[in-house]
C-alpha cells in the first residue's frame, strides 16, 4: 500500500466510494428522521444535542475514510474488505439512532463507531507497512484512533454502570471529539499525507448531494402523508414547491466556484475548508427534518407551534448560507458571496419566522426560499462570482506537479 501521487490527472471516486457513501444515506436518513420527530412534537431544542452528537460520529467516520482514501486507495482485496467493514458499522450505528435519540442509550451507535474505527486503524497500519516515507505518519494515526476509540468505549462503559453521571455525558462527549479532531493535526505534523485536492472537492460535493437528497426524500415522505390524510391544499402545494426551490437555490450556490483549484494553491487552509463542513453538512440534514415537518404539519395537528417550524427551516437555511462563505472564502480569490449580501440574507431569513402567527407557515416558508433565491442570484450576476485562487477556470490536475515533501499538508 503506497500513497498515490498528489498531482494525479484524471483523479475520481471510485466505485467502492460511491458504495460506502450508500450506506451513509441510512445513516443521514435515520438521524434526520429523528430530529423531525423532535420537531414535531415540541421537542426540537432537546433534540439538538442526539443530533449533532451522532452526526458527528457519522460525519467523523466519513471524514476519515474520504481523507485516507485520498491518500492510499489501493483498491485490492484487503482495502476493499476492510472498506466493507466500515460499511457494517456504519449501518449498526445507524440503528442505533432511535436509542440514542429517545433514552440516551448509545450503545449500539458507540459499537458501530467501534467497528468503523477499527476497520480504518488495521487500513492505516497496512500504510505503515507499505509506504515507508510516510510510516510515522500512519502509526501515529493509528495510535491516536486507538486511544480515542479507547476513550469512546471507555465513556460508554462508565455511562451505564452510573460512574459518569448524565450531566457529564455532554462534556465528555465534547472533550473527545475535540481530540478527535486533533489527530489529523498532530499526526501530519511529521509528513503530511498525499491527499488529491479535486478528489477532496469532488468527495465533498458528492457528500452534499447525499444531505440534498435526504431533504428531498424527507420533504416527500411528509407530502405522501399529508396527502394520505387529506385532500391537496394550497398550504401543501406551497410549502413543497417552495422547498423544492430553496434545496436548487442552495445547491446552485454551494457548487457556484470549484473547490479543487483553491484547495490545490491553499493546502494549509484545508483544516479550515473540512472541518467546516461539519456545520455546513449539519445544516442540510437539519433543514431537511424542518421541511419534512413544515409539510407534516399541513396534514395534521403536530404540537409545534408556527414559529418553531419555521425557525427549523430558517435557521438550518441561514447557518448554511453563512457558513458556506466561511469555509469556501479562505481558498478562493474574494469572496464566494459578496458578505454583506451574507449577512443581509442571514438577518432576513432570522426574522421572517416572527410573521409566522399572522401569516401561517406556508408564506414563511416561501419567503425564505425566495430569500435564498435572492442571494443565489446575487452572487451570480455578472463579475459576482470570485474565482479559485490561481484566477484560472476549469481544474486542471496537471497544471503543475507537487511532490508529497512540498505539499504544505492539511
Amino acid at each position: 500500500m503506497t500513497a498515490r501521487a498528489v498531482d494525479e490527472p484524471h483523479r475520481t471516486a471510485r466505485p467502492l466510494e460511491l458504495l460506502f457513501d450508500l450506506t451513509f444515506v441510512v445513516a443521514v436518513a435515520a438521524v434526520t428522521g429523528r430530529l423531525a420527530h423532535d420537531i414535531a412534537d415540541g421537542h426540537a431544542l432537546a433534540g439538538l444535542a442526539p443530533f449533532f452528537q451522532v452526526f458527528f460520529a457519522v460525519w467523523w467516520a466519513w471524514m476519515n475514510f474520504t481523507w485516507f482514501a485520498s491518500s492510499y486507495d489501493t483498491d485490492d482485496a484487503a482495502y476493499r474488505l476492510l472498506t466493507m467493514v466500515q460499511m457494517a458499522g456504519v449501518l449498526v450505528l445507524a440503528a442505533g439512532v432511535p436509542a440514542a435519540a429517545d433514552d440516551s442509550d448509545y450503545r449500539a451507535v458507540t459499537l458501530g463507531y467501534f467497528i468503523m474505527r477499527i476497520a480504518l486503524v488495521a487500513q492505516w497500519l497496512r500504510a505503515a507497512a507499505g509506504d515507508a516515507a510516510g510510516r510515522r505518519t500512519a502509526l501515529r494515526y493509528a495510535a491516536g484512533i486507538a486511544v480515542l476509540q479507547a476513550g469512546w468505549v471507555l465513556r460508554q462503559v462508565l455511562a451505564e454502570t452510573g460512574v459518569l453521571p448524565e450531566a457529564a455525558g455532554l462534556p465528555a462527549f465534547v472533550g473527545l471529539a475535540v481530540l478527535e479532531l486533533a489527530v489529523p493535526w498532530w499526526a501530519e505534523r511529521t509528513r503530511p499525507t498525499n491527499w488529491h485536492p479535486h478528489h477532496i472537492a469532488e468527495r465533498y460535493g458528492l457528500f452534499t448531494i447525499i444531505l440534498f437528497g435526504e431533504s428531498v426524500l424527507a420533504a416527500s415522505n411528509a407530502v405522501g402523508g399529508a396527502l394520505a390524510a387529506a385532500e391537496i391544499s394550497g398550504p401543501l402545494v406551497v410549502i413543497a414547491g417552495s422547498g423544492l426551490v430553496l434545496l436548487f437555490a442552495l445547491w446552485w450556490l454551494y457548487f457556484l466556484v470549484p473547490a479543487g483549484e483553491g484547495l490545490d494553491e491553499r493546502r494549509h487552509r484545508s483544516y479550515l475548508w473540512g472541518y467546516g463542513h461539519y456545520g455546513v453538512f449539519a445544516a442540510l440534514a437539519a433543514l431537511g427534518a424542518g421541511l419534512e415537518v413544515a409539510v407534516e404539519q399541513t396534514g395534521h395537528h403536530i404540537e409545534a407551534a408556527p414559529v418553531a417550524i419555521c425557525y427549523a427551516v430558517a435557521i438550518p437555511a441561514a447557518a448554511f448560507v453563512v457558513l458556506h462563505w466561511l469555509v469556501h472564502t479562505p481558498i478562493v480569490t474574494g469572496s464566494v458571496v459578496h458578505p454583506a449580501a451574507v449577512a443581509s440574507a442571514a438577518t432576513a431569513l432570522l426574522l421572517l419566522p416572527l410573521a409566522a402567527p399572522r401569516i401561517g407557515v406556508a408564506p414563511v416558508i416561501a419567503a425564505i426560499a425566495g430569500v435564498c433565491v435572492l442571494v443565489t442570484t446575487v452572487a451570480i450576476l455578472p463579475g459576482a462570482v470570485a474565482r479559485p485562487a490561481t484566477g484560472a477556470g476549469a481544474p486542471s490536475p496537471r497544471r503543475r506537479t507537487r511532490s508529497a515533501a512540498t505539499a504544505c499538508g492539511r
